[in-house]
């Protein structure tokens, strides 16, 4: 499972992230995408940890927090699903 933040900082790096769910357990990944055309970050990230009790414990202590001056969004990713445009309609 991978777990969403959402209002994250722009000032955020990926070794802050790591850095901060570290104290609940081990990080596995951290992805903090980037616009394609301006390469700015989008303003949310997503880590994996090695458990998902480990991830619970995560989300259930820092979502809402205040980080780096901004409130946090902080859940499990919901699935991506596919857009129209990519079936071929509109």
């Amino acid at each position: 499972m991978t777990i969403y933040i959402g209002n994250l900082s722009f000032q955020a790096t990926e070794d802050d992230l790591r850095e901060v769910f570290a104290e609940y357990g081990k990080v596995s990944r951290v992805s903090l995408p980037t616009d394609r055309e301006t390469g700015r970050k989008r303003g949310f990230a997503f880590v994996e940890m090695e458990t998902e009790a480990q991830e619970d414990q995560a989300i259930a202590e820092l979502d809402g927090a205040e980080w780096l001056g901004r409130e946090i969004r902080v859940n499990k990713a919901k699935p991506r699903e596919a857009s129209n445009r990519r079936n071929g309609s509109f």
